[in-house]
């Protein structure tokens, strides 16, 4: 059973595929498929440790303008930052930065939302 933290980031990823399918067209049945059979957490940490390259959703993602749907982003939210390691989470800012993402005031702004 998965720990409600790890319940709820995976449920936001699966919000993301909806979001990113509806707003963008982008039909990623590959991480969908990843979702279903890892979960969440560990899609993304096999996501975000296959080197320095970006995945092709990350750049559907920013030409649809919704890099704050990415798992890159999702990984970086301050409430999540016990689920995963310095590694991947620099591998998420790292990515997110090369896409001229803002990633400290996309942390900011959801910083705001923890208790």
């Amino acid at each position: 059973m998965l720990d409600p933290l790890a319940a709820e980031f995976h449920e936001e990823l699966l919000a993301t595929y909806w979001e990113a399918k509806e707003k963008c067209h982008y039909n990623a049945t590959r991480f969908l498929q990843m979702l279903q059979e890892h979960g969440g957490v560990e899609t993304a940490r096999r996501l975000l440790t296959t080197g320095p390259v970006a995945q092709s959703g990350l750049t559907e993602l920013w030409l649809c303008e919704r890099l704050h749907i990415s798992v890159e982003a999702k990984v970086l939210l301050p409430k999540y930052r016990h689920l995963f390691d310095d590694e991947i989470r620099t591998a998420a800012r790292k990515r997110l930065q090369e896409y001229g993402f803002d990633v400290n005031a996309w942390i900011d702004e959801s910083d705001t939302d923890i208790d």
